[in-house]
């Protein structure tokens, strides 16, 4: 099973901040929001992979999720050892992208990855949308399984 998250919007209500930086971006404590989403996305043992929608536009969101050994490298010289890790760890996410090339709305987002979920259940967790606990999809695919 897949989670969508689509993450291609403009960021409108989050102006100005959000003119340099993609509004998943925006950190939330430690880590940006869409790393939780992330997150909250692969704790069921059902999901195993995430595709992000985003547009060109977002670059920032596809650096985040890719590997960076040469970052890696550096903060463990200098002994940040959990920087490292954190960023390691973004890195090893399975998460894949597809772009929305005109901003077009969520239904648009979501059939952008028709091709990805042909046939099977996917979640669609948005992109800026930060849920305490890891408890509401657990209990989604239960409810789905159970009425077909």
């Amino acid at each position: 099973m897949k989670a969508i998250v689509p993450a291609a919007g403009l960021g409108t209500r989050f102006l100005s901040a959000t003119k340099c930086t993609p509004k998943e971006m925006l950190p939330v404590l430690d880590k940006p929001a869409i790393q939780y989403v992330v997150e909250e996305a692969l704790a069921p043992a059902e999901v195993d992979g995430v595709i992000i929608v985003t547009s060109p536009g977002k670059p920032e969101l596809l650096s985040y999720f890719q590997p960076d050994r040469s970052l890696e490298g550096l903060l463990r010289e200098r002994g940040k050892t959990a920087y490292a890790e954190a960023v390691a760890e973004a890195g090893a996410m399975p998460v894949d992208f597809r772009y929305q090339y005109e901003p077009r709305g969520l239904g648009h987002a979501v059939r952008a990855v028709a091709d990805a979920v042909a046939g099977e259940s996917y979640l669609v967790l948005l992109g800026d949308y930060v849920v305490p606990g890891r408890s509401i999809l657990p209990r989604l695919i239960e409810v789905s399984r159970g009425h077909g």
